[in-house]
């Protein structure tokens, strides 16, 4: 089974440049998480999942706590975030700063892994 939190969007120091660092900016997040959904689709139990909500609550404290310098960094950094959960056997995380290029909607770096 997948869960797929797409475009959580929200705000972090990131970034080489002096401003960057002093003033938060816009990331939008995008995770993929694989799990064995089979006792959940059997017993409707929120315990037999892998539950969004706290999920994205651990992202959104991680991301808006950091301090990269490097989207690639963040990045890696929330894939591990993922792999706290044993149940997670492989997932993906998409990171996205809008306007980093002045010509462009935005530039993004995304990085997988999976368990074992």
């Amino acid at each position: 089974m997948i869960i797929r939190i797409k475009n959580l969007r929200l705000r972090a120091i990131i970034g080489v440049n002096e401003w960057e660092r002093k003033e938060r900016q816009a990331v939008i997040v995008n995770a993929e998480i694989e799990f064995d959904g089979a006792n959940a689709v059997l017993t409707d139990h929120i315990n037999d999942t892998i539950d969004y909500r706290t999920i994205s609550r651990r992202l959104i404290e991680f991301v808006e706590s950091s301090g990269f310098q490097l989207i690639e960094a963040l990045a890696g950094n929330l894939l591990n975030v993922l792999f706290e959960d044993p149940r997670v056997t492989r997932a993906r995380v998409e990171i996205d700063k809008p306007n980093a290029i002045r010509s462009a909607d935005s530039t993004s770096v995304e990085i997988s892994g999976s368990r074992g």
